[in-house]
């Protein structure tokens, strides 16, 4: 009567694979590519602020609150040496109007916002707003940056 303990066969304890080769694992490594998302994540945090109108400006501070857009606005700035940009680059004053109506895709009802520096001349950022405003172009807005209290 002496039956012997774990000698049978097929009890299961010690499966092999054909060859003893280990098999391929067959599953993705996910844990590369979410490090590089994340990289990818931050940079563009990072990167984001800086992809504003590149014309450096000196905005006047106010108290009044942000406007909501939806699309990339099209912006006249006037520098401190009274030179006249649209969008990033530098246009004579006689260019503004032609120019204006070649962009806008939308007709006249397209926000233009002008952005003049604090110590730029005031007569030229008038006359800049006054000949977009001859234009036909009635959806004007003026940037300025948040008053900061002190």
């Amino acid at each position: 009567m002496g039956m012997s303990v774990g000698g049978a066969k097929g009890s299961g304890g010690g499966r092999r694979r054909r060859g003893g080769k280990k098999a391929m694992m067959s599953e993705i490594n996910v844990t590369p590519f979410v490090d590089v998302m994340l990289v990818l994540l931050i940079i563009f945090m990072v990167a984001a602020p800086m992809m504003t109108v590149g014309v450096p400006i000196d905005l006047p501070e106010t108290q009044a609150k942000a406007l909501n857009s939806d699309t990339q606005p099209i912006t006249v700035s006037v520098n401190p040496a009274g030179e006249i940009y649209l969008q990033e680059t530098a246009i004579a004053i006689d260019e503004v109007v032609p120019k204006l109506e070649a962009i806008a895709t939308t007709g006249y009802n397209e926000r233009i916002y002008v952005r003049g520096d604090t110590n730029a001349d005031y007569g030229t950022v008038m006359k800049v707003m006054a000949r977009i405003s001859a234009a036909g172009f009635k959806n004007l807005g003026l940037v300025t940056l948040q008053e900061q209290e002190k």
